[in-house]
Parts: C-alpha cells; structure tokens; sequence
C-alpha cells in the first residue's frame, strides 16, 4: 500500500511538473528542430521517461532540465537514424554526454515561449485548430481534457492538433516572433486565441454549465504570461485587464444549484476585489503605453465602469455607452452595437435603447443570435409590453443551447406572461 501510495504521488507531482515545464520544453526543442510537431512528440516521449523512471528514482532535483535533456538525447537518436548527425548534433547537441543540463537563460526561455505563441496562434491555421494547438502546447492539456472543455469529441480535439502541425510544417511556417508591420496583425491573432478560450469558460456556449472556469483560469494565466513576454504591448495589458476583472465576477455569477445570476442581479461583495485591482492596475499599464486605444484595452474599460461601482446603482452608464462607441469605431460589430444599446437603454431608458436595438433585427450575422432577442425582451418587458417580451425571451431561449442559459430566458418568458 505505501509502495502504491508512493508511485501515485510522483504521478501527481510528475503530472504538475508537466504543466509548469512542458510550454518551455516544448518551445526550447521548437527552436533548435523548427518543427512544432517534432517538438511537442519529443516532450512526450520526456514525459513517458519520466512517467517510467521518477516512481523508483524520484523526481529530480530540476525536473524541466532533466526533461530537456531526455527530449534532446531523443532527437539525437533520430539524426542518427536520418543519416543526418554530424550537421544536426553541431546545431543542438555539442554538451548532451554530460550528465548537468545547463540552465538556460531566462531571456532565451521567453524568447522561445514568445515564438511558440505566435507560431501556435498563426493565422494560417483555423480557429479551431489555433485554440487547440494553444491548449496542447502553451496549456499542456490533454486531447481529452481539451475536448471536455468544448464538448467536442476527443477524436476531433486529436484531428484538429494533427492538422495544425501539418499544415505548419507544409506552409514552412517560420518558428519566429514576427517584426515590423507584421506584428501587429499577428499579436491580434494570439490575443484573440486567448480570449476564444477565456470567453467559452465565462460564458459556455453549450452544455449544462452556466460556467467553465478551467477554461477561465487557463486563458488568464496565458495572458499574463504573453504582458510579461510583451511587456511593451497596450493591447496585451488590455486584455490581461479585461480578463483579471471579467474573472473577478466569477463567484458571484452563479446561484447555489449553478443558475446564473446577471450582472445588475450580482452580490458584488462576493467579486474578488484582488483581481479587480490587479486588472486596474493592468488597464493603467495599457493606458501609460498609448494614447491610441485599442479594442481590448475600449473593452477593459468597460468592464472597470462595472468594477468601480460599488452598487449596480452606481454604474456610470454613461461612460459606458461613449466606451461602446469608440469600439465600434476601432472593430465595428453588430454585437458592439447591441451592448451599446444595452447600455443606452440604462443611461437614458429602455426606450432609447429599444430603438437601437430594432435596428439590428435584420442584420444577417444577428439572425441566430440569442441575446438579440434577450435583450429585446428585457427592454420590452421593461416598457410594459409583456406579451412581445414573452415571445422575445421564447425566440432566445429556442436559439441558445447552453441549458442553464435556456431555462434563465423561459422563466422569463413565464415571468413577462403572467405580468401580461
């Protein structure tokens, strides 16, 4: 019993290991071979060796060097084979006979983690595969955890990653940080990736949870860790500041059984005022780097006017409203332009805000969006006229196919029926 007890606590220690050391393993091995898949299968190989070795040797004093150099010995057997050894073993092999791995530089180990975001997150890739292969690499998960996570099948997860690290190696695609006017449009790339993965934990597409927050914590530790990579980039600490106080609400967004509760409807002192503050002091970073402002650092903003009110009451709505509208400016959406109506309906009542909306019914990219009819019943219910608010809350919840969110709109769809 105490030998089992033994080996299941070096899995557990090998398995967090794993997640702390597998992005910079991954990313190191990248560099030298220029192959995302060659580097990912070299860092499993690393893991099955240690999955076989630490239970009788323990777990090494520097446990991601001892991975490296496994992974580097590996590759090296695989020249060997390729006929290829003399050039290849000059390039990443000269000291492996040793036994001590030496440290790399902190400045080599960002660099090497700030080429494999931009590689993983390249826009040659679909969406899909780009949030995937993020999840894989920089997240060290599972196919099968990244699959849970999406309510995908973990065959389609695997498929996704197989494609993407085809399709990097056939478009030659450089394992590099992109300079000049390049980077801008790349750096969007990646922090939009970030925050597909954030927002599917915030607020779940499908399924019975209101709710993900695996996905939530993921995607706000890959964005502190691209401010400290990029630390010279506004829209970096944008949307590490729109994370940190989205994040900050999570507690306070669910009931007791997991129903969810709306923002106005919110005990705000169940939010977590530690992030609220740090993601302030991250929206300030992003203020000091510009004075252009971006979409992510407009929406961090936004979500600040929320986090500085102590009451629903107190919301500068205003502000918000004037916010919404230099966003739809930067990234003109119909999605902006219906938070923007929300939110002029509470700066100058729902009528106003009624009016903006019933300008996007038509609108073709909003035809099955669910918060149209959400809100449009919300501000109709609100001018009295209930029974149109009833079918309104129906239409959103036929469209949603998140449950919670589904049984949320019928009940209000009841609610404005019996007040009809």
């Amino acid at each position: 019993m105490v030998v089992v007890t033994a080996v299941a606590d070096t899995h557990r220690a090998i398995d967090a290991v794993w997640r702390i050391e597998s992005a910079r393993l991954i990313a190191g091995l990248a560099r030298m071979l220029r192959d995302v898949g060659a580097a990912e299968e070299l860092a499993q190989d690393a893991l099955v060796a240690a999955l076989e070795q630490w239970p009788e040797s323990g777990v090494p004093d520097n446990p991601g060097a001892w991975l490296m150099s496994v992974a580097k010995r590996r590759a090296i057997d695989q020249f060997r084979r390729q006929e290829r050894l003399a050039r290849k073993v000059e390039e990443i092999g000269r000291d492996l006979e040793t036994q001590e791995e030496p440290e790399p530089e902190l400045d080599d180990i960002g660099d090497d983690l700030l080429r494999l975001v931009f590689t993983s997150c390249h826009p040659v890739l679909s969406t899909e595969a780009r949030v995937a292969l993020t999840l894989r690499l920089l997240g060290g998960l599972t196919t099968d955890e990244i699959a849970r996570a999406f309510l995908v099948s973990e065959s389609t997860v695997a498929q996704r990653i197989v494609r993407a690290k085809k399709t990097l190696a056939t478009k030659r695609v450089p394992f590099e940080v992109p300079q000049g006017a390049e980077l801008a449009g790349r750096l969007s790339s990646v922090l939009e990736v970030v925050y597909l993965i954030f927002n599917e934990g915030y607020s779940a597409t499908a399924g019975g949870d209101w709710m993900r927050p695996e996905l939530c914590a993921e995607a706000l530790r890959l964005a502190r860790v691209l401010a400290q990579l990029a630390p010279k980039e506004p829209e970096v600490h944008g949307l590490v500041a729109l994370l940190e106080i989205q994040a900050s609400r999570s507690r306070a967004r669910t009931g007791p059984d997991g129903e969810p509760v709306l923002l106005l409807d919110q005990d705000r002192g169940r939010w977590d005022w530690l992030l609220i503050r740090r993601g302030l002091t991250a929206l300030d970073r992003a203020y000091s780097l510009t004075d252009s402002l971006g979409p992510y650092v407009l929406q961090a903003a936004i979500v600040a006017c929320h986090a500085r009110a102590r009451t629903a009451q107190a919301t500068d709505w205003a502000r918000i409203a004037a916010l919404y509208l230099a966003l739809g400016r930067v990234t003109p959406s119909p999605i902006v332009e219906l938070n923007r109506a929300v939110a002029v309906s509470m700066a100058e009542g729902p009528a106003a805000g009624l009016a903006l909306v019933d300008q996007l019914r038509d609108v073709p990219a909003l035809a099955n969006y669910h918060l149209l009819p959400s809100v449009r019943g919300d501000l109709l219910a609100k001018l009295g006229r209930h029974a149109e608010a009833r079918d309104e809350f129906a239409a959103a919840a036929a469209q949603t196919r998140n449950e919670r969110e589904r049984r949320l709109l019928l009940d209000r769809a009841e609610r404005a029926a019996a007040a009809g």
